[in-house]
């Protein structure tokens, strides 16, 4: 059952996007469900790429209601790019839900390539992901599933190629969910990550060419975690050596400056020495704006 392929070599070779990287979005939801529960059954046994997210949650839970535990585990991946919080919500979820769940200490940071940070770290992060659920995968003859849905694949994201390279499966582009309609149906399920806010890897706050360090990880994480304590739930801290540059909704923006002082106090608590404000608010992925080309 494992299609799942080793890599021939020590070093990731970053081949063209696979053409399985493609797909039409659903007509319902109820669609969607029904293709995805097919999907997973076809699969028969797999493991369930579990970052806490919305996408991966949702999959996680679907697998385990399709499949039952015994042919679903979700498994987190543990790494310092990986914000305490989020761990422990992958934890607090699966204890809720009845997930098998497991988690996996990848070694990315031990990579040169993913800690010079240029444009395709992800792909290292994600092949780093591969080399430790593949032995669980094989373990289980099960296949390993990624929560990736079809607005995921029109940004600059080399991480979906290297796990396609590896013969990761996507079911949720496969069933033709959107964000939307995958949002909607976790809704339906009543599952509590169905308005959960985009958390992307740590890594993502540090713009490309920005050497990935644990110094620099711990001082976003803080700066994060410090202000989510003062009450804004979504949002970045995106890292400028001793600057900071904070990204909230739009409509938070009133809320940052009202707050300034504790805002200010929260962010050089973590290291830094100046705060800013984006005044164009949160945009999830906005530092693959400097890989545009003319």
């Amino acid at each position: 059952m494992s299609n799942h392929l080793a890599p021939e070599s020590t070093d990731a070779v970053i081949e063209p996007a696979p053409a399985a990287l493609v797909g039409e979005v659903a007509p319902s939801v109820d669609d969607a469900i029904a293709r995805l529960r097919v999907s997973l059954g076809e699969l028969e046994r797999v493991v369930v790429a579990f970052s806490g997210g919305a996408d991966s949650a949702f999959l996680a839970w679907m697998a385990h209601d399709t499949l039952g535990p015994d042919h679903a585990t979700a498994a987190t991946a543990v790494s310092p790019s990986l914000a305490a919080l989020e761990r422990d919500d992958c934890a607090a979820l699966a204890a809720s839900w009845g997930l098998r769940w497991v988690e996996v200490d990848t070694d990315e940071m031990t990579r040169a390539a993913y800690r010079v940070n240029d444009a395709d770290r992800c792909f290292h992060c994600k092949d780093a992901l591969m080399d430790a659920v593949a032995p669980l995968a094989d373990a289980a003859d099960a296949v390993v599933v990624l929560g990736v849905n079809i607005d995921d694949l029109g940004d600059h994201r080399p991480g979906q190629h290297a796990a396609a390279q590896r013969g990761a499966r996507f079911p949720l582009v496969e069933a033709g969910f959107s964000k939307t309609l995958l949002r909607e149906a976790s809704r339906r399920f009543g599952l509590r990550t169905w308005d959960k806010p985009a958390a992307a890897c740590l890594s993502s706050r540090l713009p490309y060419g920005t050497p990935v360090t644990l110094g620099t990880l711990r001082s976003v994480e803080r700066a994060e975690a410090a202000l989510h304590g003062l009450g804004f739930a979504e949002l970045r801290v995106r890292h400028y050596d001793d600057i900071a540059r904070i990204e909230v909704p739009i409509d938070r923006l009133p809320d940052v400056v009202a707050d300034r002082e504790a805002v200010i106090a929260a962010v050089q608590g973590a290291g830094y020495s100046y705060v800013t404000l984006d005044l164009e608010g949160l945009r999830s992925g906005n530092l693959n704006q400097a890989l545009a080309t003319d």
